[in-house]
Parts: structure tokens; sequence; C-alpha cells
């Protein structure tokens, strides 16, 4: 049976007010037909820059100028009312239409009651601490050795084979730890092509933690490496180097503010691909004014956990530009 389908090209008709009404977002008047005020969007965690929401009433469109936004939306600065449903409820855009044509029919009405939920849905404590620890995990599996993942390694970072029962049942899981050491999640990693790649736990912000910060930040090094992921980082640490890893190729403001906060220097070791080249490209621009940043030129297509430590070692010091 066919998934039922939305008209989005009526949805964008929708006026930007009612469905913001609807999140109970109240909005100043900056001109006929512009509205601005504090960013209701879950992905702006600057602190800095709350005032950075704008809405163009004759367009239909919103903006968020943040940092933290943009970069959790790789560079784009905002859009319609579905990209603004699917930011709020955390869906994809076919998902966000459906519920955006449950509300109005695919035309505008007047505003809907305001959903109390929407007020508060954003968790007071972010990425709490794990009641509990995962026990039966392999940490001497022949995917880690594979990976080019030492014993030592994998039995320093808790990385292994879990045999238990759960969502995360015959994944490779890596514990993630907040910059106090708190554990506060496992993630998943699928060892024989299964899809997704990668699991979380419900309700995980990958945006409020850096990968291995609790270690790094407490090695003392006034230099950090950045990666994009959790077999990067276990490869450059391998190395010899502080490294923390951003869980993806997105950057928000709470990640800049751990960076700067434990940190002098930043250089960044993002995979050699156009996804990865462009987000070093903007956490650069971010950083810059704040911290001096590095960054390592990785052959095209390359990622660090591909490499060997001397590999690791010579693009640092061979390849590595000062911006």
């Amino acid at each position: 049976m066919p998934l039922p389908q939305a008209d989005f090209q009526s949805l964008k008709q929708i006026p930007i007010d009612q469905v913001l009404a609807r999140y109970g977002v109240k909005l100043r008047p900056a001109g006929p037909h512009t509205l601005y005020g504090a960013c209701p969007l879950p992905t702006h965690t600057s602190r800095q820059s709350r005032e950075s929401f704008s809405v163009n009433l004759s367009r239909r469109v919103w903006a968020c100028h943040s940092a933290s936004c943009i970069a959790a939306r790789e560079g784009r600065i905002g859009g319609h009312a579905i990209d603004l449903v699917a930011i709020m409820e955390r869906c994809g855009l076919r998902q966000a239409g459906m519920r955006l044509q449950d509300w109005f029919g695919g035309r505008a009405t007047d505003p809907p009651p305001v959903k109390e939920s929407a007020r508060t849905s954003a968790p007071t404590a972010c990425n709490p601490p794990l009641g509990f620890t995962l026990q039966g995990i392999d940490t001497c599996h022949p995917y880690l050795e594979q990976r080019g993942i030492f014993p030592a390694t994998a039995r320093l970072f808790g990385v292994g084979m879990y045999r238990g029962n759960g969502f995360l049942a015959g994944r490779c899981v890596i514990p993630i730890r907040d910059e106090n050491s708190r554990l506060v999640a496992y993630a998943g990693r699928a060892v024989h092509g299964e899809t997704p790649k990668y699991r979380f736990p419900s309700g995980f912000r990958k945006s409020h933690l850096l990968f291995n910060l609790d270690r790094a930040g407490h090695a003392g090094a006034r230099n950090v490496i950045v990666v994009e992921g959790f077999f990067d980082a276990l490869k450059v640490h391998q190395a010899g180097h502080a490294v923390v890893a951003l869980m993806g190729t997105s950057f928000s403001q709470r990640q800049s503010e751990l960076l700067t906060s434990h940190f002098a220097r930043v250089t960044l070791m993002l995979d050699g691909d156009q996804p990865g080249r462009r987000a070093a490209e903007i956490i650069a621009q971010l950083l810059l004014p704040k911290m001096p940043v590095d960054k390592v030129a990785l052959p095209k297509d390359v990622q660090p956990d591909q490499l060997s430590s001397a590999e690791i070692n010579f693009l640092l010091v061979r390849t590595t530009v000062t911006l």
C-alpha cells in the first residue's frame, strides 16, 4: 500500500506565522513584512545570538543566522514551513508535510491552539548520565583488528562487540562520555553492512558533546585535533595525539564553547570528501575569531581511520596549513 503523500506546493503557501503560532512562538515586528526575535529551534545553542530568528511574511520563509543553527543544517540559513516543522518535530520532510496537512488541511486557517508541550519540548538536562553500564562487551573482537584498533586502545575506550540484547545487539558499541567523564550514551556501529550504520539512543543530542573530550581535556594538551568519527578519534589517539570527534560533520555553538574553554589551538582533520572539506571551511570560519586554527589536507576521499599512525603523523607535519 503506497504511503500517503503531502501536497508540498500547497503547504508552502501556509503563512509561516500561523505555523509558529502553533508552537507558541512570539516575534516582534521589524517592518511591514518582517518579524524577528528569539530562535525557537532545538538546534539553537548559542547564548550570544538569541535574537537571530527572522520571518519574511510575504515570502513565507524563516531564517536563523546563528552559527549553531547554520552549522547544524550544513550551511543552510532557513527555509519554508515544512523545514521548520521538520526541525521542531525532529522528523523527515515527508513526515513534516503530513503533520502540516493534518494541522492545516493543506491551506491557511485560523491558528490552531498552541501545544503546551511545544514550550517545554527541549530537555532541561541534555544527555543526562546513564544509570547502567553494558556488560558482555568483547574488546578483542576481530572487527576491531580489521579497523586497525589496538587491543589496549579498545580496552581503554571500552569499545567492542556487544553480546547482549536490545537495539545495540550484534553491534560494535562505543561508550560516549561528557566532559566530566560521565557515561551518557552508547553508539552502536553495524559490522556486517546493516542499516543504519550507527544507532544512538532516543533523545541523545550529539551537538552537546565532543567524543573523547574528557580524556583530551584532562591530558593538559593545548592543541587538539578535531575529526568526524569515533574510529577517526581512536586512530589519531593511537598516533599519540589529543583528539576529539564531532560525531558527524555538523558543528554546534556548544561544541565551539567546549573547544575554546579547554584548548588554546585547534587542528581540523576532517574527511577528505566534499562534505568533510565543506564542514572544515565552515568550522574554521566559526573558530578563527576565537582561537588559532590549523587544517590538515587529507587526500581526496581519505578518512583518518584509514591511515596508520605513521601516515597520520606525516600528514600532521607536512600538510597542516595555518589559517
